[in-house]
């Protein structure tokens, strides 16, 4: 088995999980590459002379790689995706950060993880993603055009609101006066979404949600809208450019840019333990079903 693994950030108390991960690995066999970066910062921090073969790079990778890990929160798995793309590598996310949706495994339940993924003891959730095209075309994105997430546009600069008209496969839906709007995937739904009042929507559902930031009109609501649908905005306001970020990337557009946004052609896979789900993950993040008034 070949397996490549990713952290984004060094924390302190670390040490004893990312040499667990480490040994486990080993004991088993199991071809090792690591970024290079990340490597190069916790060999620093535990003065560890184990030096692995790396990547730094998608030009890196290939199809022979069975499994990535990815060593953080949700944050860093939306890191690790621009690395796998659409080369059909699974990712299994360690939690060492906060809320963790997607990274799921707790860092005390690494060789349980890794025992479960020996034994082939897990599913393969696929997840959906956006792509985003501009008119007239832009190479601010270059070839890192698609989110996970979700792809947003919002004010820039200034307290006044934006206007984003908006069309639905060529059709006009409605016009937006507020801060922005977000297009959120169904594992996007948990995330910045559901802040600004959005739905969740389980992972394996096909659609979209379109999202209003802090809306002047009122009565603007969440719209859930089949994932093949192509959604376009045309974005205008007092400032003369606007923000669109996708997941964690912001660019800036000019006024009168349009933004087509549309489910990308490939496919995120996720892996999913068998002793744990989506729905108890909403469970233990969101604590639903928890009493709380004492």
């Amino acid at each position: 088995m070949k397996v490549g693994v990713y952290g984004k950030f060094y924390q302190e108390d670390a040490d004893g999980y990312i040499i667990t991960l480490l040994d486990e690995l080993v004991k088993r066999n199991i071809e090792i590459y690591i970024e290079e970066g990340y490597q190069e910062e916790f060999n620093k921090q535990l003065n560890l002379t184990t030096n692995y073969p790396t990547f730094s790079s998608f030009t890196d990778l290939d199809t022979s790689f069975d499994l990535f890990i990815s060593v953080g929160g949700d944050g860093t798995i939306l890191r690790t995706v621009l690395y796998v793309r659409d080369l059909n590598i699974p990712i299994l996310g360690i939690n060492t950060g906060r809320l963790g949706f997607l990274a799921t495994v707790q860092n005390n339940e690494i060789t349980k993880a890794i025992e479960a993924i020996i034994l082939e003891d897990y599913d393969i959730v696929e997840r959906s993603l956006l792509q985003i095209e501009t008119n007239p075309p832009s190479n601010v994105f270059a070839d890192l055009n698609f989110a996970l997430n979700e792809i947003a546009v919002s004010r820039k600069n200034t307290t006044s609101m934006i206007t984003v008209k908006t069309l639905l496969d060529g059709e006009y839906l409605t016009s937006y006066w507020a801060d922005g709007l977000i297009v959120s995937t169904p594992t996007g739904s948990t995330g910045y979404s559901l802040s600004c009042g959005g739905p969740v929507i389980t992972p394996e559902n096909k659609s979209f949600v379109v999202t209003p930031i802090a809306p002047h009109n009122l009565n603007a609501r969440p719209l859930v809208i089949p994932d093949k649908t192509e959604i376009r905005f045309e974005v205008s306001g007092r400032e003369e450019d606007f923000l669109v970020s996708l997941d964690s990337r912001i660019n800036t557009l000019d006024n009168g840019t349009e933004v087509i946004i549309k489910k990308a052609p490939f496919t995120i896979k996720m892996i999913e333990l068998n002793y744990e789900s989506f729905l108890q993950t909403l469970r233990n993040k969101l604590l639903w079903g928890e009493d709380r008034r004492n």
